[in-house]
């Protein structure tokens, strides 16, 4: 692992017109022996997720937009992607769940983790697409840039984090059996992996599956996620969903609300599972 950390003014932005490098790091790549240079799924690594089946067929992965993912992501958007109360739901479950000792991963992140201030963990180590966003997170020890869906190997060793965190982002996964296996084994046994999400989403950009769904498949498609790689838990689902607005109870009024699209409230949902077991701590 690396142990030092790198200042923004520091980086040397490559040429994202060369493909050989618009898919490295800005940071030193991290040890890794056994899965240097290899693009390949890590199923068969030590401690790695099995896939035991793929969930999308490979129309339910493709996007509208299908220019490189690079590219959209080429300038930074300093926005939050959620209102603040899917934002204090998320920090809440963070709070619950996640201790001050732990190894973090937060995958696909950006200029914010949504971690619990009064908190200061061990480590976090983000990942994401835009480097600007990323050098703007306070929370990040290190970070680097990868595109999921042209390779999903993760350069770290086997059981290298307590939890893994993917916010708003898992939408976007064209490959997600491969990342999720993936995940399982640079998680340590009794790690866990959240994954949280509304009903906001580049449209553009979603794979079908998600942007063809509903708010039920959408929860239960990540359920698959988890339960399609052999090694995690049964996934926890947590909903929070936003008030009906009193005004109308008619019952395009209710589901309105319940879509907060008249609340303006955004729906939360996460869905959490562990390696091999649940610990309980006292």
């Amino acid at each position: 692992m690396f142990s030092i950390r790198l200042s923004p003014q520091k980086w040397h932005f490559s040429d994202q017109n060369n493909s050989k490098s618009a898919n490295q790091t800005f940071l030193p790549k991290i040890s890794n022996s056994q899965n240097a240079g290899n693009n390949e799924i890590t199923e068969n690594a030590p401690s790695a997720g099995r896939i035991k089946r793929l969930v999308l067929t490979q129309e339910g992965r493709t996007k509208l937009n299908t220019n490189p993912d690079r590219e959209f992501y080429s300038y930074p958007r300093f926005v939050t992607h959620v209102d603040n109360n899917f934002i204090s739901n998320l920090t809440n479950l963070y709070r619950e769940n996640l201790r001050p000792e732990m190894e973090i991963l937060d995958l696909m992140s950006s200029w914010i983790s949504h971690l619990p201030q009064e908190v200061k963990y061990k480590k976090v180590v983000g990942h994401g697409l835009n480097a600007q966003e990323l050098a703007r997170n306070s929370r990040l020890d290190y970070f680097f840039v990868k595109d999921l869906n042209k390779e999903q190997n993760l350069e770290f060793e086997n059981a290298s984090f307590d939890a893994v965190l993917c916010t708003v982002s898992v939408q976007y996964l064209q490959q997600p059996e491969k990342v999720f296996a993936e995940i399982l084994r640079v998680l340590r046994p009794g790690g866990v992996f959240i994954v949280s999400f509304s009903n906001r989403l580049f449209y553009e950009k979603a794979i079908s599956a998600w942007r063809d769904g509903t708010a039920y498949s959408r929860v239960q498609l990540v359920v698959q996620y988890f339960q399609c790689v052999e090694g995690f838990t049964q996934p926890q689902i947590v909903r929070k969903l936003p008030n009906v607005n009193k005004e109308d109870n008619s019952i395009f009024g209710r589901v309105m609300g319940l879509l907060g699209l008249l609340s303006g409230s955004d729906p939360f949902y996460a869905v959490i599972a562990y390696k091999n077991f649940k610990p309980i701590h006292e």
